[in-house]
């Protein structure tokens, strides 16, 4: 049996042989970013799975876990460590365009991940580390068609076995929690208890039956043990669910990467807002503003029809797409309308994109909906149906499909050269990706989608709304000690949301850092780009060719970008 640290010492080992062959600044950085692509795969075979790396040297990834021992976790600093001293050691080489963006996301993770490591530790205080882990680790390899279904329970069946020793990790690693992240990492535990014990459970193969049951007897004990240490032991130990301002501005900068500060992102959003209201107050006029948008509420699904509703605008949009001549799309579609898995649904309370393997693009794209509870009462329900209306839903599909993140993530599926496409795809930048997903519901609406419908156009308004607030509240609530009712006064007085969306997406501001700033950020730098190049190409500029040149670099970093486009 393999020593379970072997995987890091493979990755550094690797890393090494790499660099001493590397005559050239050129191939000096194609190496490192090789290294930090597999290298770095190598050690999280959970998004190994996702991406469609199954096998680093003779070592297969999908029946194993991160290591979150105490030596495993020094080994990936370590490895980071290295990296970013031979990203140092490149800093004034002279090299392309695209080795240079390469490079820029690369560094931007390794600090990030050092961040991680040394300072913000969330494996030591975040409880859904481990559980949403567990529940990617083991649902990939049943929805992802990388190979038969029988062999696919192997690697199921092999974490299954390895999954005791992962949640004895977690139990030494954390040392207090924030009552929030507890509570969501229960919530989200029983989802991995059900997709073990009746999904996955119900599905294998007969001839992987008594291996399955055999594994899954001890994963679920070591799985209901988690949540008893967490709403025991752990929960006797809480703590701040903000990071802080120093970290959040270290954070932001590898996260974001657009040039802005905290505080200067915080005042554009605020001064946007306040534009984005009165342009709302005259579109309005006569109505109140609230009174225009019960109107547009009043028109939505039930929660019967609610998912068929999505497949239908997927469809409408495809469409309109086509017609409009947009950009390039591919003759298919390999994306699938499926529910959003139990155990994700802390941070995907509405819905989420997840993108087809970067190396195994065939396999697939999911676009998450969460469905709506039946055991819900109903003013909760009619809330979040009102919420997400007829035009709510078509700004939601648009975002996460069409011509959103699916789109954007089948171009990058298609970089050349390979090591190239997985970085940008895996460890592409935010704002690009959220960015451009906003960007293409303005386009749409600019576009005169649904015959321009003014129910469409408010519908915009009140999402450009929600993203100025999303940044307001990341940056507040993580260094500014903006309260609950403070958050929810911004989001259901001043951006008009309803009091299910707000508790919400309040959730998941304690649940996430940095990742709300990304929608307004990003959008912003879309529309400057857009605006300057086609500032620069006065004779042949065409909206399919801005949005097919800035798709075929992939997520870099907006500046970034902006070079790449001279």
């Amino acid at each position: 049996m393999r020593h379970p640290h072997a995987l890091a010492l493979v990755a550094l080992c690797l890393a090494t042989s790499f660099t001493a062959s590397a005559a050239t600044p050129q191939a000096s950085a194609d190496a490192l970013v090789a290294d930090f692509v597999y290298g770095g795969l190598a050690l999280t075979p959970v998004a190994a799975t996702s991406a469609g790396y199954h096998v680093h040297g003779k070592l297969r990834l999908d029946g194993r876990w991160d290591d979150y021992s105490t030596a495993g976790i020094g080994r990936s600093s370590e490895f980071n460590h290295q990296l970013l001293r031979r990203l140092d050691d490149l800093k004034n080489a002279p090299l392309d365009g695209e080795r240079q963006a390469d490079l820029d996301i690369v560094r931007d993770n390794v600090n990030l991940n050092l961040l991680e490591f040394e300072r913000i530790q969330n494996f030591r205080h975040n409880p859904t580390v481990y559980v949403e882990l567990v529940g990617n680790g083991l649902y990939n390899p049943y929805v992802l068609e990388y190979a038969p279904l029988e062999a696919r329970y192997q690697d199921v069946v092999a974490r299954l076995q390895r999954l005791p020793a992962l949640m004895l990790q977690a139990r030494a690693n954390l040392i207090d929690a924030p009552e929030i992240w507890n509570r969501v990492a229960r919530e989200e535990n029983d989802g991995n208890i059900e997709l073990i014990d009746k999904t996955l459970r119900a599905a294998a193969p007969a001839a992987t039956q008594a291996a399955y049951a055999k594994a899954a007897a001890p994963a679920l004990k070591s799985l209901r043990e988690f949540n008893d240490f967490l709403a025991t032991t752990l929960a006797a130990k809480t703590s701040d669910w903000r990071i802080g301002k120093d970290n959040y501005q270290l954070k932001c900068n590898y996260v974001l990467h657009t040039g802005r500060t905290p505080a200067e992102l915080l005042a554009a959003a605020a001064a946007d807002l306040a534009a984005t209201r009165a342009e709302m107050a005259r579109l309005a006029a006569p109505r109140s503003v609230e009174e225009a948008l019960a109107e547009v509420a009043a028109q939505h699904a039930t929660p019967a029809t609610y998912m068929d509703e999505v497949r239908k605008t997927l469809a409408e949009a495809t469409a309109f797409v086509r017609q409009k001549d947009l950009l390039t799309l591919s003759a298919g579609s390999n994306l699938a309308v499926i529910d959003t898995p139990v155990f994700m649904r802390g941070i995907y309370g509405v819905g989420g994109f997840n993108p087809a393997p970067a190396l195994e693009p065939q396999l697939g794209a999911f676009f998450w909906m969460t469905p709506i509870p039946a055991d819900w009462p109903q003013a909760r329900i009619d809330s979040k149906l009102r919420e997400y209306n007829r035009f709510g839903l078509q700004q939601l599909t648009i975002h996460e499909a069409m011509p959103g993140h699916f789109v954007q993530a089948e171009y990058a599926n298609r970089i050349e050269p390979r090591t190239r496409r997985v970085l940008r795809a895996i460890w592409g930048n935010g704002p690009y990706v959220e960015g451009w997903a906003v960007y293409t519901q303005q386009l749409m609406t600019e576009q005169g989608y649904l015959d321009d419908n003014p129910a469409m156009r408010f519908a915009l308004l009140k999402q450009l709304l929600r993203g100025q607030a999303n940044t307001i509240l990341d940056i507040r609530l993580q260094t500014m000690g903006m309260s609950e009712q403070e958050a929810l006064d911004l989001m259901i007085r001043q951006t008009y949301q309803e009091r299910e969306e707000a508790t919400a997406k309040y959730q998941r501001a304690q649940l996430s850092s940095c990742q709300l700033a990304m929608y307004y950020a990003g959008a912003r730098g879309w529309n400057e780009l857009r605006e300057h190049y086609r500032q620069r190409h006065p004779q042949d500029y065409s909206l399919k060719a801005f949005h097919e040149r800035a798709l075929n670099e992939g997520a870099v970093p907006l500046p970034t970008l902006e070079r790449l486009l001279q």
